[in-house]
């Protein structure tokens, strides 16, 4: 059984890192359409996220980022898919419970 390197870092810089992926995504897709006819319809200082089994798409302010909850979900997030995603990043809970934590943290 091959054991799995953790790569531990410190929170300022796992949060550098998706602020950074995420304003890449804008760059990157800014005025295409993507897959499924949607169009990149992020706005500044928010990024997508995509929840529960049917992968509803999100948008969330980057200040959700600083909040210790969502970093977790962030975290989890990167434990069970990374983030090399082009669209945004998957985070691994159910719709309702991901609805709950938002209203918590606005």
């Amino acid at each position: 059984m091959a054991l799995r390197k953790q790569h531990k870092l410190p929170q300022a810089a796992v949060i550098k890192q998706i602020l950074k992926r995420c304003s890449n995504l804008g760059k990157k897709l800014h005025g295409n359409d993507l897959e499924g006819g949607l169009t990149f319809d992020v706005p500044k200082g928010h990024f997508a996220v995509y929840v529960g089994e049917s992968r509803s798409r999100y948008i969330v302010p980057l200040s959700f980022l600083s909040h210790p909850d969502f970093q977790r979900l962030l975290q989890r997030a990167e434990e069970e898919f990374g983030f090399n995603h082009d669209m945004g990043i998957t985070l691994p809970c159910e719709e309702v419970v991901f609805q709950s934590l938002t209203s918590m943290i606005r």
